[in-house]
């Protein structure tokens, strides 16, 4: 394993959810960032004993003063030098124009240096169709994402943003061209697109290998990753990466997602065929670079083969961890293990935790995934 990071030194101001338990919100963006080279703040907008998909939790929320208060004391004690801002969830739509308040000072202080601060906004609102935040927050991102260099919204979530009810391939493009003409985006990747989609090219390249999930066969069930960097003239740059799905359910993958996005754009932009990109307002490459050779797509690219690789061994150790949970249950409460399998809420529970992503023992899968799925132009 290569012990140089690859990032040169890169401080993060890192604000999202914490748990105790678990890995979600800020408990992993912290791990994957400090992991791969990055020294990290965390601001934590949420305390929680775990994360809510056990439907039992404890804890409480940071108030918007509470968030100011935080950064106040930050700046008052010169902390507040950042290169890049990861935002995740944020409760209430008072915290999400704290933490706005937040990114545009330090893109203030950084106007005289471009590309010196990158901000990395997941705009956490829903999914699946179902807001579960208040109805007040949508607005309130809408209101500041403009200010955002790379957003990360779910296929829900750009609905929200862009007005546009994506159902097709046609509508899912203008939702970006919104986000971008709108908004002046520079940087846009809808994180889970379950339409079925279709590259401009379906044919490999020898410098640009198709995805090994083109040759999988109908029945494998799959999700696209769809990305665009505009241009100067706020036109998209469109590309895919279609990747297979697993059949179980994980919380977190969003988090760690927008964790990994922040090391390998910087990456991506620091090696950039044109080194002018890492000098440039928001990362904007020049016109002429394509949607496949954008940094954004080599990013992506790079953080699908981390993802894949975590899911698929967290997948590998669930029956067995599921199974040592159900025995220790059983044995701290003196009953039978079909006893505890019997209780759909304990079940629930355990399988939950087994679930958890297994990121402290895979540290290879983030530092040096295998590029397994690759960017294809739309």
């Amino acid at each position: 394993m290569n012990p140089e990071p690859p990032v040169p030194e890169t401080s993060v101001l890192a604000v999202a959810s914490h748990v105790v338990s678990g890995h979600v919100g800020n408990k992993i963006a912290v791990f994957v960032l400090q992991s791969l080279g990055c020294d990290v703040s965390a601001l934590n907008t949420v305390q929680f004993s775990n994360h809510t998909g056990y439907r039992r939790v404890r804890g409480t929320k940071l108030s918007a003063q509470e968030i100011t208060d935080l950064w106040d004391g930050l700046k008052n004690a010169h902390l507040d030098g950042f290169d890049m801002m990861l935002s995740g969830y944020v409760p209430g739509a008072a915290g999400v124009e704290a933490v706005g308040r937040i990114a545009q000072e330090l893109k203030a202080n950084a106007a005289s240096k471009p590309g010196s601060f990158f901000w990395v906004l997941d705009p956490v609102m829903g999914d699946n169709g179902k807001i579960y935040v208040a109805e007040d927050v949508v607005p309130a991102y809408r209101s500041l994402i403009h200010h955002a260099d790379l957003i990360l919204p779910n296929q829900f979530e750009a609905e929200l943003l862009s007005g546009v009810k994506i159902t097709d391939s046609a509508s899912l493009e203008r939702a970006v061209e919104v986000l971008h003409d709108t908004y002046n985006l520079p940087h846009i990747v809808i994180t889970s697109v379950s339409l079925p989609l279709r590259s401009a090219s379906q044919t490999p390249s020898s410098t640009r290998p198709a995805s090994p999930t083109q040759s999988q066969p109908p029945s494998t069930p799959t999700m696209s990753v769809v990305g665009s960097t505009r241009t100067s003239d706020r036109k998209p740059r469109l590309f895919t990466i279609q990747f297979p799905v697993f059949n179980a359910y994980f919380s977190g993958t969003g988090d760690m997602f927008a964790a990994l996005m922040v090391v390998r754009m910087r990456e991506a932009v620091t090696y950039s065929a044109s080194d002018k990109t890492q000098h440039t307002t928001s990362w904007l490459s020049p016109d002429d670079v394509g949607p496949t050779n954008l940094p954004l797509a080599r990013a992506a690219e790079k953080v699908l083969a981390s993802m894949h690789e975590v899911l698929e061994r967290t997948c590998e150790h669930m029956p067995s961890d599921l199974s040592a949970a159900v025995a220790r249950l059983a044995a701290r409460r003196g009953i039978s293990e079909d006893t505890v399998r019997a209780d759909s809420e304990t079940m629930h529970l355990l399988r939950s935790q087994a679930a958890e992503l297994k990121l402290s023992r895979n540290l290879g899968c983030l530092r040096e995934p295998t590029l397994t799925y690759r960017a294809e132009k739309m």
